[in-house]
Formats: structure tokens, sequence, C-alpha cells
């Protein structure tokens, strides 16, 4: 019984419950994207028309950061759940059909620009392209542009859900997108090539992160009349928050842009690399993308009330746990890099050879598991506090500033460079705004736990070379047996000397991790303040 109303879509979730239901979501979201990325790599591999699918995601990405940023999930909705929790519905129901009715309208016109505007842009971002690349890439950009509207719209729709602590249907909107991109391939692939999957993706954007929403808003009783009262100074507020995570660019979102540039050079690299990111997305989001949208919403209570010492415990306690959890995971990505690649893509088009490429790039990324999922926590600390301004400037720098690194290792070590240069972009982004907080006395370095971090760190890189010696004995060449083998015998090693470490160091990581919370969250009560999920347009 207590299975069925926690997923009931009426259902009001506690922060516990919530990150539980987030990491479930996720998860199958990721299994379904599995599949999408192990169709494309059978139907299409890791060729010049994969190249181009993968780069026409680019333009609509930019469209929707630039013009709606993370203004659902950060602004919009902290705006909305103070009119609720104030008992101003009225407030609430217009500043939503202004922001809807004057974004959407934005979202059109840009739209419309960025389709005339494709061939132009296509051919500055990915000068190595071949004629026939660049048409592909045109022609599935200009398909996949409309979908940002119904992304947006979309977002902001979840948003009101979620102010009402109603987690299920917008969780899983990005499992339906997904499921879409799969069908469109399945379905229309033989006829109409890989476009199929860009259709897919834009039919998907409809019913999955659109749709899905705006059915459970209705039931809900939230209304919607167009409006363009720009004078309101509840959207005033809005376009105040919003203005430094639209104009700000942050690697988190431009990794992907300077690796598919760099790439664009070589046959397969782009698709290659997309291949090893798309892995390495699963334990960052598990860990870090569920943790961080179910934590914003506490942040912000305890900030808002001025519980500053609880707030700065429960920003740490929160970081700790992920951390240390990565630091353990990496141990295992990195040895079981190869086996785990070919067992997870090699099929059809994609061959062994693919595999050991993919892999290299997934192993140097695996190395920044952490500081990926920590910096997620860092910055919706800072968000939790009101300021978008601070992050976005220091992210913004780091990005620019990092650019030059990308194209100095990608002239000196080729296309691994660009993952190590992605490692070291993250890491620099994440120290940026640890750092920014503890100067601002926001969240000290010295209420983290940094002495079971620590066990964390020496245990994972014991145990991920233990696994990756104990692998050696299984000859990788190719086969499905071969690769069972080497992933059982890695992961079996790993899991033993996680256990054996952790205990003979008396770590406290295995309680600490079991505990539903470190610290007291504040009680919820109806309508206060949640975070929305956030669909994303990965190819």
């Amino acid at each position: 019984m207590r299975l069925f109303r926690f997923l009931r879509p009426s259902h009001q979730h506690s922060a516990f419950s919530a990150t539980l239901l987030l990491m479930t979501a996720i998860t199958l979201s990721r299994v379904i994207g599995y599949l999408r990325e192990a169709y494309i790599a059978f139907a299409f591999g890791a060729g010049q028309q994969t190249d181009a699918y993968v780069a026409a995601f680019t333009l609509p990405d930019w469209l929707n950061y630039i013009v709606a940023g993370g203004t659902a999930s950060i602004t919009f909705i902290s705006i909305y759940t103070r009119f609720v929790a104030q008992k101003r519905e009225a407030d609430a129901q217009k500043t939503f059909s202004i922001i809807i009715t004057v974004m959407t309208t934005v979202l059109i016109v840009g739209t419309v620009i960025a389709e005339i505007f494709t061939p132009q842009f296509a051919r500055w971002m990915f000068p190595g392209f071949t004629h026939e690349q660049m048409n592909l890439c045109v022609s599935l950009t200009r398909i996949l542009l409309p979908a940002q509207i119904f992304f947006y719209v979309g977002g902001v729709v979840s948003a009101v859900l979620l102010s009402n602590r109603l987690f299920l249907l917008p969780a899983f909107g990005p499992v339906i997108y997904n499921i879409f991109i799969v069908a469109g391939g399945v379905i229309a692939g033989h006829r109409m090539g890989i476009a199929s999957l860009a259709y897919g993706a834009l039919f998907g954007s409809v019913a999955g992160p659109f749709l899905i929403n705006a059915i459970g808003a209705a039931k809900i009783g939230t209304g919607y009349r167009p409006s363009f009262d720009i004078k309101n100074p509840a959207f005033r507020e809005w376009v105040r928050l919003s203005i430094p995570l639209m104009l700000g660019v942050s690697l988190v979102t431009a990794d992907d842009w300077i690796l598919r540039y760099f790439a664009s050079s070589g046959v397969g690299d782009i698709a290659r690399l997309n291949y090893a990111k798309r892995l390495f997305a699963v334990p960052i989001a598990i860990l870090g993308q569920a943790t961080g949208q179910a934590s914003l919403p506490f942040f912000s209570r305890l900030f808002g009330e001025r519980r500053f010492e609880e707030f700065a415990a429960t920003v740490n306690a929160s970081v700790y746990r992920i951390t240390a959890a990565s630091l353990l995971m990496t141990g295992l990505m990195m040895s079981v890099a190869v086996p785990l690649v070919d067992l997870v893509y090699r099929r059809g088009h994609f061959t062994f050879a693919d595999s050991q490429s993919t892999a290299v790039y997934f192993f140097w990324f695996s190395l920044s598991l952490a500081l990926w999922a920590s910096q997620a926590l860092y910055a919706r600390a800072f968000y939790a506090s009101g300021n978008t301004l601070t992050p976005m400037i220091a992210s913004s720098i780091i990005t620019l500033a990092t650019i030059p690194l990308y194209a100095l290792l990608f002239r000196t070590i080729s296309v691994t460079g660009l993952a190590i240069a992605s490692d070291l972009g993250i890491a620099a982004n994440a120290m940026a705004i640890a750092f920014l907080l503890h100067l601002r006395g926001m969240v000290p370095f010295s209420g983290m736990n940094w002495k079971e971090l620590l066990k964390a760190a020496l245990v994972g890189a014991l145990s991920g070379g233990l696994s990756y010696e104990v692998m050696r004995t299984v000859m990788v060449n190719g086969s499905r047996r071969a690769d069972l083998l080497a992933l059982a015998l890695g992961s079996l090693t790993w899991a033993a000397a996680v256990a054996a470490g952790l205990w003979l160091l008396r770590s406290q990581l295995p309680a600490d991790l079991r505990r539903k919370t470190a610290v007291s969250y504040p009680r919820v009560t109806e309508g206060q303040v949640q975070e929305t999920m956030s669909a994303g347009t990965e190819p």
C-alpha cells in the first residue's frame, strides 16, 4: 500500500521520498537512454552521420540555454511557491501566465531566427565537417529546434506541480522523451535514416516534458490566460533573477559544445566522445542530479528561515555523502572501462575498435565524477540564497579561461586531451564555487568531513587498481563472454576491496549513506518551495 501511495501522481513527497523517486525515475530514464544510445550505435555506428546527429543538438541547446537558461527550475519556482505559501493564489497564477506567454513568444521568435541562420552557425561551429555532413547537420538541427519551446513550457508547468510537492509526473517526463527517440528510430529508421531520431526527439518533447506535465497541472486546477503584462512586479523580479542564468555560460553545459567544436575534424570523434559522455552521465544523474533537485527546496527553506548554521551543515553533509560515494564509484568505472563500453555499445556498425577508443574517453571522464556531482550541490546552495549572479559570473570566467586549455590539450594529445581538459575544467568550476561559498561564510570548509573523504579516496583508488589488475587476467578481445567475465571479476573484486577497505579504516561512510538525512530537514508544509525536473535536450 505504501508503494502505491508513493507512486500516486497526487502523493506529496518529503525530502527523502522525493530524492528516492527522482533517483528511480532518473535511473529508468538512463536505462531508456542506454537503449537509445545502443540502438544508435547498432544502426549508425560512430561515423559521419552520427557526428552530424550529435552536432545537430548544439544550436537547439544554445537557444534553450541563452533564452531560457535555468529560469523554470531556479527562479520561477521560488517566486511561484512564495505566493502559494502566502495564500496569494491569484498572483501565482498571474505570474505563471505572464511568464508562459512572454517566454513562449520569445522562444518562437528565437526559433524562427535560428532556423534561418542554421547553415551559418553550423559552418562556424563545425569547420571540419564535409559538405554532406554539413547538409545533414543543418537538416537535423532544423527538425530539433522547435522542441525547445515545449521543453521550456513543460519546465515551467512542472514547476507548478513541484511547488505542490507532486514529483511523479515531472520525474517521468524525460523517460517518455527517451522512449520516443528510440521508437522513432525503430519505426522509421529504415525509411528516414538518422532523421527518424530527430523526429522522435521532437515528438518526445511534446509528449513527455510538455504534455504529461500540462495534464497534471490541469488536474490540480492550474489555469492559464495569455498576458503580456511585463510591468508586473513579480515578472520583473523573475527577469532580474533570470538574467544572470541567461547571459552566463556554465562549463557544465558548455563542455559538450566545446568538445564537439574541436572534435568535428575527425570522423566519428564527436560520436565516440558523446557515447562516452552519455555513459558517464548515468552515475552523475543518479548521484548528483537527483540529490541536487531534491535538496534545493530544503536548502532554500533553511536559508529563508535564517538557520544559517543548519544550512551550512546540510550542504556540507550532502556534498560529503555524494562526493564520497562518487570517489568509490570512480575506481570501478575506470578499471572496467573497456569491457563495460564494449558490452554496452558494440553491435551492428559499432566495432571493437570504436569500443576501445570510447573506453579511453570514458576512463578519463570517470576521473571527475565526484567533481560533477559536488558542483551541482554547491551551485544550488548559492541559488537557495537567491544569488544567481555570483556563481554564473564565476562559471562564465572559468569557461572562457579553459577554452585555450581544450585547444592546447587537443593539439598535443588529440581527442583524449579533450576528455582530460573537461576534467580540469570541471575541477576548476567546482572548486571555485565551493571557495566562494566558503569566502562568504555560507558553507565553510571546516564543516566538511575531510577525514572520511580522504578514506573514500584512498579506498576508491586502491580498490580500482586491484580490480584492474585482477581483470587483466581476462583477455578482452571483442567477445561477449570475455566482456562479461572481465566485468564480473572486476566488479566483485572492487566490491570486496571497498568493503574491506572501509572496514579496516573504520569508516563511518556506510552508516552515513544509510541515513535518510545527516541533519534535520525542516518540516515541509503545503505549497512550499520545490525544485523542478529538467528534461534536457541531450542527443
